[in-house]
């Protein structure tokens, strides 16, 4: 018997692509994804610093809105008459609602005026003064039934407190 030798061509072997753990993953990551977009827009607030006043006008100062905070206490201030109303801090965090009272009662005054100055001395910690910017940003009030929050001073501006606070006798 002869042999003969038959050459065959081998069939090149197709590589099948298994992307399982690729959908796995992508199922996964496409809503955390999609979740913490949207958390990181709603923490985004836009802060402005002061403008410095210029010495050379002798016009009548514009009106600021200003919110002082001291080791002991919140000043509600404006630039034209001064001191509004002197708030004492204290342990229960009741000098928050105080201060979004007095400020309602400014924003009855002065129902146009958007903006507001918050002055916090250097070692003003964190937390007090994200309070005091919720409190001058807005209130919770009840419309039909529900709990929306009304506008006080959007606009806000952050700057450091004057050592010694106009209107006071330190």
């Amino acid at each position: 018997m002869s042999r003969i030798r038959h050459r065959h061509r081998r069939q090149p072997v197709s590589a099948e692509l298994n992307i399982t753990a690729f959908m796995n993953l992508m199922v996964v990551l496409v809503p955390f994804l999609l979740m913490t977009a949207v958390f990181s827009h709603l923490t985004i607030l836009e802060l402005n610093l002061p403008a410095s006043a210029n010495p050379a006008d002798n016009k009548k100062p514009a009106l600021e809105i200003q919110v002082i905070i001291q080791k002991d206490s919140l000043l509600i201030a404006d630039t034209r008459g001064g001191l509004i109303k002197r708030i004492a801090i204290d342990k229960s965090g009741q000098h928050y609602k105080v201060l979004r009272e007095s400020l309602k009662q400014v924003k009855a005054r002065f129902p146009d005026k958007t903006s507001a100055t918050i002055l916090s001395q250097p070692d003003t910690d964190y937390n007090t003064l994200v309070q005091v910017m919720d409190s001058v940003r807005s209130y919770p009030a009840l419309e039909d039934g529900k709990t929306i929050y009304a506008e006080l001073f959007p606009d806000i501006s952050i700057g450091d407190a004057p050592t010694v606070a106009a209107g006071t006798n330190k």
